[in-house]
């Protein structure tokens, strides 16, 4: 059993001796899990080098510590509860036993149709059952799975399938959210076109939809899977062989595959899932995160799952059909854990009580924000409404990078404060420093957030380019990682989640670069430039404002202009990425060198009408007045 605290005292006590011996903290941890072979290193590390290796020489499966390990005693408890986008069609329930069943024969299929240990096999399916499937056994027999959310476009599908080197796509015909359909297996075959690394789809029949197939390459999941054994035996892993790669946005153009190694984040994500959310046996845990982020990944499926844990999924949104649909899931499966986004939260408060009327949420224990900073009106609303000023909120701060929860408090055990992540997690050293890296000491003060010792869940590459991933969070602050996030640490020494300081917008929890919309932006034939910066938006928490540049404006005029560009946008990354504002510029405010003045255009998409700064290096002081006469 994953060791669990339960006092404040009990809190205190183990994050000093987790910061005082983090190795032999680490190690009595990983010795609650089953390993084919213990470990002859617990950590070996140089930060210089982005270098971090955790229980070397350690052999293990992360299913085996899902399944096997559980399943003399929850062998026909549930496992993972599926609620569906229409609320008409049944749940669907696995227990232990048939979520493994249901593994190991998707497991048997894959190795049949030739994938081995260490290829990449790409996961491109709505919110269903065999997301997890496909995922665990990937993880089963060695492969390395990376899931792309189901919202992106078949440029954005295609150029991660290429940069992975997937030899294997998993999709659907179709996929539900809301009163959309997606056509998923259209979308996919567009990026196949464009990557010839991916040999074979497969097929899941979800929708109906009327799809090619394509002979030779794309088999229904049904057939692919038919005949295929329930006996398998795990293939054994050495402890930072990859389990995943997932692909986040960052400050340049292309997309970061982030490597998750197995053993360091299975003890990370299992620690820390048990301890915030204060699991017990018994309980219903709903995270409503898709599992194209890493929240899916390690709060929806690896981190509860591997405690034994009842998971629940959801396939659709949470207005339809109706805005009370969250409410009557909590009730339905008398839910004790809720996980879920401030956007959420501030989406739901603005459309009126009305939608908790007959709701009882009596069963709600913890209630989770994950993905953004909470502001205290969400705060506020959230535990008077939802939680009837009895469910502690634990506001978690962390990052696809990180792996799991890094600052966070755990429920009913650390004192909360509205909108402050609280206090780290065990192991967990922050620091926070000045533009020029000075670390600043003591309480009230605030600067960059970086960590200062590695954590069992750290990434610890981007494939195919580990230069990238020195230079992005290694070599801003010397032997520090920078998690590109401003932080205030108060009078009490809590922390305060301040939102991005580099290129990075968060919007709805998804952290997008800059470069990657202006990128797509800049496609547009009749668009010679773009900008793009963050504003503030009252339920996204930040919106996308993009300052375009064009010469002709003979297609349709600005509003023309606008509509394309928005569809430009769509089709390369997904309509998620869509800029909330367009403002149409004859230019952007740049220094002599040619370098935009992107804090120039950040405080006029907030507002400001001056306080610009230094402006005496600007080409064009006057593009400035001109672009504040134009705000949207």
């Amino acid at each position: 059993m994953v060791p669990q605290i339960s006092t404040l005292g009990g809190y205190i006590f183990e994050y000093q001796k987790s910061v005082t011996n983090p190795t032999g903290f680490w190690a009595h941890v990983a010795d609650s899990f089953f390993w084919r072979k213990k470990w002859d290193c617990v950590l070996d590390w140089d930060f210089e080098k982005a270098r971090v290796q955790w229980y070397s020489g350690a052999k293990l499966n992360i299913t085996e510590n899902i399944f096997e390990r559980h399943l003399f005693y929850r062998g026909n408890q549930k496992a993972l509860i599926w609620e569906p986008n229409d609320p008409a069609e049944p749940v669907r329930e696995l227990t232990y036993q048939e979520l493994f069943d249901e593994v190991k024969r998707f497991s048997n299929a894959l190795l049949r149709a030739g994938v081995k240990k260490g290829d990449r096999v790409g996961i491109y399916l709505p919110m269903v059952p065999e997301l997890v499937i496909a995922m665990l056994a990937c993880a089963r027999i060695g492969a390395v799975h990376s899931i792309v959310f189901a919202g992106f476009s078949a440029q954005s599908l295609s150029d991660r399938m290429l940069d992975a080197g997937a030899t294997i796509l998993i999709t659907a015909d179709g996929g539900f959210r809301g009163s959309k359909t997606t056509p998923l297996k259209a979308i996919a075959d567009e990026a196949m076109e464009g990557c010839n690394c991916v040999k074979k789809a497969v097929i899941l029949r979800r929708t109906g939809e009327d799809i090619q197939m394509k002979a030779g390459r794309d088999i229904w999941w049904d057939e692919f899977v038919a005949g295929a054994s329930t006996d398998h035996q795990a293939e054994v892993m050495d402890a930072e062989d990859p389990l995943f790669i997932l692909y986040t946005s960052g400050s340049t153009g292309k997309p970061k595959g982030l490597v998750h190694t197995t053993a360091g984040y299975m003890v990370y994500t299992a620690y820390t899932f048990r301890n915030v959310f204060q699991y017990g046996d018994g309980d219903v845990y709903f995270c409503s995160a898709d599992i194209g982020w890493i929240t899916g990944h390690s709060y929806l499926v690896y981190g509860p799952l591997l405690n034994g844990a009842t998971t629940l999924m959801f396939e659709g949104v949470p207005t339809w059909p109706d805005a009370g649909r969250y409410w009557e899931i909590v009730d339905k499966h008398k839910v004790n854990q809720f996980y879920t986004a401030p956007t959420a939260i501030r989406s739901l408060m603005a459309l009126g009580m009305e939608w908790l009327d007959g709701k009882h949420l009596t069963s709600l224990k913890v209630l989770g924000t994950v993905g953004e900073p909470i502001n205290e009106e969400a705060w506020h609303w959230y535990h008077d409404h939802i939680g009837k000023n009895r469910c502690p909120i634990v506001d978690t701060w962390w990052q696809t990078e990180t792996g799991g929860m890094m600052i966070s408090p755990l429920a009913g055990i650390t004192p909360t404060k509205p909108s402050y992540a609280t206090m780290p997690l065990m192991g967990i050293q922050p620091v926070i420093v000045d533009p020029e890296g000075k670390e600043l000491t003591g309480n009230s003060v605030e600067g960059n957030l970086c960590i200062k010792y590695p954590w069992p869940g750290i990434a610890r590459t981007i494939w195919g380019d580990h230069e990238r991933f020195v230079q992005t969070y290694f070599s801003t602050y010397k032997k520090l990682y920078f998690t590109g996030d401003g932080v205030k640490r108060d009078e009490d020494g809590y922390y305060r989640i301040l939102g991005r300081v580099d290129d990075v917008i968060n919007v709805s929890g998804h952290r997008m670069g800059t470069a990657e919309i202006e990128n797509a932006i800049n496609e547009h034939p009749l668009v010679s430039e773009s900008a793009v910066v963050a504003y503030p938006h009252d339920i996204k928490g930040q919106g996308i404002y993009a300052y375009v540049v064009c010469t002709d404006f003979s297609t349709g005029g600005e509003e023309g202009i606008r509509q394309s560009v928005l569809m430009a946008v769509s089709k390369l990354i997904g309509p998620f990425a869509r800029p909330d504002k367009i403002q149409i510029v004859s230019g952007l405010p740049k220094t002599r060198s040619g370098k935009i003045m992107r804090r120039i255009l950040r405080k006029i998409a907030e507002g400001e009408t001056g306080n610009f700064g230094d402006t005496t290096t600007l080409l064009d002081p006057e593009i400035v007045e001109e672009i504040i006469k134009g705000r949207l």
